[in-house]
C-alpha cells in the first residue's frame, strides 16, 4: 500500500475517440502535480445511460475522453502534511474506500444558486473531460482517478458491494435530487416512467420516503419485472395503446420521467391529478419538442420541474440511502453483466445490444 509520500504511480486509461471508433488503451504516469491531490485507485465503474448515449453518438462529448463517472475506489495518495476529511467530516486515510461527486467547482467560482453548485461556471465533470498525457486519469475507465480540488467525496464501508457503491455518485444521487425537487412524497401517489436504474432507484426511494402508492412504467418487460423487488405497487407496459391516452394506471400526485422521451413526458402530464407535479430528469439528449396542453396545465394547476445532475445534499443523502438499504433491496443484481477494464469494447457492445439495467467494469 502506498503512503502519502510515495509518488510513483502508473497505469492505463481507456480512451474514447468518438462514436463508431474503437476504444484505445494508453499508459502513463499520474501527473506529478497530483502530489497535492487525492489519488484514487479505481475499483469499479458502472456504465451510465449517458455513457451509452455518448458511445452511440446520441450526445456529444469531447473526443479523446476517459468515460465513466459512476465510480468507487480506494485512496492511494493524500496531500502531504494535511488532515483530509470527507464531506461528513470523517478523516480519511490511504486505503479508505470512497465515492465522489460527478463534478468539481473550481476555487473562487460562485454557484449561480446555493442549491445548484452543479451549474457553476468552469465546472469540471469526471468522465466528460478531454484526456491528455498530463491529465489522463480523470474518469472511471482507468486505473486511477486524480480528484480535483473541491470535489465532494464520501468515505464508504467496504461492506457495500462495489457494484452498488459505484452507482451512488450518479444514478442514486440524481434520484435523491428528484425527490427533493418533487417535495414531500409521504402519503402521495407516484408514477415513475422508465425502469432503468434511475427509475428503479426512484421506486425504492419513494417507498422509503413514505409514498402511499408507487407505479412503474416501461416498454421493456424484463426491466419492468424488477419493479416488485424494489417496492412498486403497480407495473405497466408502455404500449402504442397507452400512447393514445388509454391509461391502465390511476391519476397520481407526482410523476417522474427518467426516459427523456416526449411521449412519456406527455403521458406523465396527462396522468397528474389536480395540483400534481411532474419532475423531468431524463431529457439530457437532443430530442423533438414536447407538446404541452397549456389549458390543462392552467386549469388543473399542474407544475413541471426539471433537474440535471444533483447538489451536495443530494449526493450525501444518496449515500445514506444506500447505506441503509443496500441489503434491503437487490441493487447489486441490477449490474447484470460485468467486464474487465481490458474488455471495455465488449462492455459497451453488450450494453448497447442487450440493454441491461447496468453493465459493470471491474478494475481490480
Amino acid at each position: 500500500m502506498l503512503t502519502k509520500t510515495q509518488t510513483s504511480l502508473s497505469g492505463k486509461a481507456i480512451i474514447f475517440d468518438g462514436a463508431g471508433k474503437p476504444f484505445r488503451t494508453v499508459k502513463g504516469h499520474v501527473n506529478g502535480d497530483a502530489i497535492n491531490a487525492i489519488v484514487v485507485k479505481n475499483r469499479y465503474t458502472t456504465l451510465c445511460g449517458s455513457d451509452i448515449h455518448t458511445f452511440c453518438g446520441h450526445r456529444k462529448e469531447p473526443d479523446n475522453v476517459v468515460l465513466g463517472h459512476e465510480i468507487t475506489g480506494d485512496i492511494v495518495r493524500l496531500p502531504e502534511g494535511e488532515i483530509v476529511r470527507d464531506m461528513r467530516g470523517e478523516e480519511v486515510q490511504v486505503g479508505d474506500r470512497i465515492t465522489w461527486s460527478i463534478f468539481a467547482v473550481p476555487a473562487g467560482v460562485e454557484a449561480p444558486r446555493e442549491d445548484m453548485p452543479q451549474k457553476s461556471g468552469q465546472l469540471f465533470k469526471y468522465g466528460h473531460a478531454p484526456s491528455s498525457k498530463q491529465d489522463m486519469f480523470n474518469g472511471g475507465l482507468a486505473d486511477y482517478c486524480v480528484l480535483r480540488p473541491n470535489t465532494a467525496f464520501i468515505k464508504l464501508s467496504p461492506e457495500i458491494p462495489l457494484k452498488v457503491a459505484a452507482t451512488i455518485s450518479c444514478a442514486h444521487a440524481t434520484v435523491t435530487g428528484a425527490l427533493r425537487v418533487a417535495g414531500d412524497v409521504a402519503g402521495k401517489s407516484v408514477l415513475v416512467f422508465g425502469a432503468g436504474l434511475l427509475g428503479i432507484s426512484c421506486v425504492a426511494q419513494c417507498r422509503e420516503a413514505g409514498a402511499k402508492w408507487v407505479g412503474l412504467i416501461d416498454r421493456d418487460q424484463a426491466r419492468l419485472n424488477w419493479g416488485r423487488k424494489f417496492g412498486a405497487d403497480g407495473l405497466y407496459a408502455f404500449t402504442p395503446d397507452t400512447i393514445e391516452g388509454n391509461y391502465p394506471w390511476p391519476e397520481v400526485d407526482i410523476t417522474f420521467d427518467m426516459t427523456g422521451h416526449g411521449e412519456a413526458m406527455v403521458a406523465g402530464l396527462k396522468s397528474l391529478a389536480l395540483g400534481g407535479t411532474a419532475v423531468w430528469i431524463g431529457a439530457v439528449f437532443p430530442a423533438a419538442a414536447v407538446p404541452i396542453d397549456a389549458q390543462r396545465m392552467v386549469r388543473r394547476i399542474l407544475t413541471i420541474k426539471g433537474l440535471h445532475n444533483y447538489n451536495y445534499d443530494d449526493f450525501l443523502n444518496a449515500a445514506v440511502f444506500i447505506e441503509k438499504n443496500y441489503l434491503k433491496y437487490p441493487f447489486e443484481s441490477l449490474v447484470e453483466k460485468e467486464f474487465s477494464l481490458a474488455e471495455v469494447d465488449r462492455a459497451f457492445a453488450y450494453a448497447t445490444e442487450y440493454k441491461p439495467v447496468r453493465v459493470g467494469v471491474a478494475i481490480g
